[in-house]
């Protein structure tokens, strides 16, 4: 807890068995509250390895893609009385210590959301981000800038922090359940007023830590440029997709004590 406000760090995972241990020991756990694990049908022992380690985990039956999990880490967090969130990877490829500034920065009032940039400071390189992936968050970061009239160093880092507020507010149960689902959730966050922050971010591209393919990093890239071109349409007034102000938000179950999904249908990806 941080200003007497309850914080809960949610790990997207997947196939997070080797990294998890080592994500874990570094989050302040002075500060946290709660930490949820949600695994989106891993097919190793991570879901085995949260439950030995305590952590209130959630099992999807099927993937359900990396958005979907977000949008259940987020759900579950309000459900169980966030009022900060600090969505962190579980594959150690950014550092935990982090959670305590991005949590500090929400709870005194100076942000509404925060994100950890790999770019200020000039970490990506020197942590082994892949050159051709450097180039491409550089010039989509730089296409997103004049469509955004904002400066950001990065919009595609998935260590962030939001408010209940920002999380209740925003209509992401109706954003993509693939990757791009991070870009339409920071577009959404600036388009709707909240203060968005950033911090430096030391980064780690080692074997262990997950990577898409090029194929679907061609894809998301795609995904980028469309929703830069709706959040620019929006602030013309004519807002489509993710940026409607009618959009569904996450539907928030009654607080319980349960610690797995029901096995409903979900969709594949």
């Amino acid at each position: 807890m941080i200003n007497h406000r309850r914080l809960v760090v949610v790990l997207p995972a997947y196939n997070a068995e080797k990294t998890l241990q080592r994500t874990i020991d570094q989050v302040p756990r002075d500060i946290v509250d709660e930490i949820i694990l949600t695994d989106d049908a891993s097919r190793d022992g991570t879901v085995e390895l949260s439950r030995r380690m305590g952590l209130r985990t959630f099992v999807h039956d099927r993937n359900r893609g990396y958005g979907g999990n977000q949008k259940t880490c987020y759900r579950e967090a309000l459900r169980c009385g966030a009022d900060i969130v600090v969505m962190l990877h579980p594959d150690y490829q950014n550092d935990p210590r982090l959670v305590r500034a991005m949590g500090s920065l929400i709870a005194e009032g100076v942000y509404d959301a925060v994100i950890a940039s790999r770019i200020l400071g000039g970490g990506a390189m020197r942590g082994g981000m892949p050159f051709y992936k450097y180039l491409s968050n550089r010039a989509l970061t730089l296409v997103q800038n004049l469509m955004t009239g904002k400066k950001l160093s990065e919009y595609h880092t998935g260590y962030r922090a939001f408010s209940a507020e920002v999380l209740r507010s925003l209509p992401i149960e109706g954003n993509s359940d693939d990757f791009v689902f991070d870009n339409q959730m920071l577009l959404q966050t600036l388009l709707f007023g909240f203060r968005l922050g950033e911090i430096s971010c030391p980064t780690s591209y080692h074997d262990e830590a997950s990577s898409i393919s090029l194929r679907r990093s061609v894809r998301y890239g795609f995904g980028v440029l469309k929703t830069g071109l709706q959040y620019a349409l929006a602030r013309a007034g004519r807002a489509t997709g993710p940026f409607r102000s009618d959009g569904a938000r996450l539907e928030i179950p009654a607080p319980d004590a349960g610690a797995e999904l029901p096995r409903a249908a979900s969709p594949g990806v």
